[in-house]
């Protein structure tokens, strides 16, 4: 078995525009992670969005999570992530520690700044100032958790902290560990300045370039005085595993190509060029734009998505592992794929290819093989 945890991560997009749809989903997904709490994952990762169809239906993660946090025991819950620089360092403090409390002490706490120059038109931020916006806003976010109760008091064009105690105060101590989301080595580097654990994504980029800047993350850890074995870095992928890549390819590419084609844009706006390559448009992009065979070979080949049967699943858990992660959080419900199958996929993923041969069909017998997996993970 490797190394990674293994992670569930979900956009909570909706193909389709009923209500019905839309509240289908949220009973889909929250029944998705109480399974997964049963079978032995480590987390249940949700994204933050605002006003784009299909993809901001996870406008409050928290709330989703608050939900998840009382049918399941085990299972961390991932704010993946939370956008700093919409609201005040104070209610991001009061809500995250809310669901801290809430959970009993689960909580894993993913920052960013968001990605869509419309979310910063309508929150009345300057997009071209997002990254001091958010380094000011954990800050203080931070300061307000390390203060334990105590006034804390900030002074900043955006918020104002006016020497208040802000309540409740989370479970963990001094307070939930905090992830950076990135898709740049900027955004990377920036993280390892901090000494913060990392998420990241494939879709972009491809596992290579990604392996690349994860190898800098850890160079940039070491220098700043940090141990790079002490941070964790976590690659988000959509992952589905059939009993054949035949069978794989036929359920999940057109789902997962709905899905990609949304989400390139969403993360990298049209005229985004990558930062080390200014005249070449990131990998991500140019798959998504093939014709459906060729976009899913090359979206296969850099592993930017899983759509395979158990052998080539292993394999690929295996380049993940080499390229430097420690996480693996697996989309495992991406573009409107059933319900059933996903739920499918997710047992044969910690059954078949994680080769935790003590999972079943049996709930009870699953429920116990969390409770080990769970202690182990807190021991190690």
């Amino acid at each position: 078995m490797t190394s990674l945890r293994i992670s569930l991560g979900y956009e909570l997009e909706v193909r389709g525009r009923t209500r019905e749809v839309e509240q289908q989903a949220f009973q889909n997904v929250i029944d998705q992670v109480v399974l997964g709490d049963r079978l032995g994952y480590t987390a249940a990762w949700f994204v933050e969005h605002h006003f784009t169809r299909g993809f901001s239906h996870s406008s409050a993660p928290d709330l989703v999570l608050a939900a998840i946090s009382q049918r399941t025991e085990r299972i961390r819950l991932g704010l993946g992530v939370v956008l700093l620089p919409f609201q005040s360092p104070v209610r991001t403090a009061e809500r995250v520690a809310t669901l801290d409390v809430l959970s009993g002490g689960r909580v894993d706490f993913g920052t960013g700044r968001g990605a869509s120059p419309l979310e910063y038109q309508a929150f009345q931020r300057p997009f071209e100032r997002s990254r001091q916006i958010w380094e000011d806003s954990l800050e203080a976010t931070l300061a307000i958790w390390q203060a334990d109760g105590e006034p804390v008091s900030r002074s900043n064009e955006f918020f104002e902290i006016p020497d208040v105690a802000v309540y409740p105060r989370p479970v963990q101590h001094p307070h939930p560990p905090v992830w950076v989301a990135s898709t740049s080595l900027e955004g990377y580097l920036a993280a390892a300045r901090h000494g913060y654990n990392l998420l990241g994504m494939t879709m972009l980029k491809g596992i290579d370039d990604v392996a690349a800047d994860i190898a800098k993350y850890r160079e940039c850890l070491a220098e700043r005085g940090f141990d790079p074995d002490s941070r964790r870095v976590a690659l988000m992928i959509p992952w589905y595993v059939a009993p054949t890549r035949d069978e794989a390819i036929a359920t999940a590419a057109d789902p997962v190509l709905w899905y990609i084609r949304r989400q390139v844009n969403l993360v990298t706006p049209p005229g985004y060029y990558d930062a080390r390559h200014a005249t070449h448009r990131v990998l991500g992009q140019l798959a998504a734009g093939l014709p459906p065979e060729e976009s899913m070979a090359t979206l296969r080949e850099h592993l930017m998505v899983v759509v395979d049967d158990v052998e080539g699943s292993r394999k690929a858990l295996a380049r993940i592992a080499e390229a430097g992660a420690t996480d693996l959080i697996i989309q495992a419900q991406v573009g409107g794929l059933a319900h059933e199958r996903v739920c499918a996929s997710m047992t044969s993923f910690m059954r078949d290819v994680f080769m935790n041969d003590a999972i079943t069909d049996d709930p009870v017998t699953n429920d116990a093989v969390a409770k080990d997996a769970v202690a182990k993970d807190v021991m190690s």
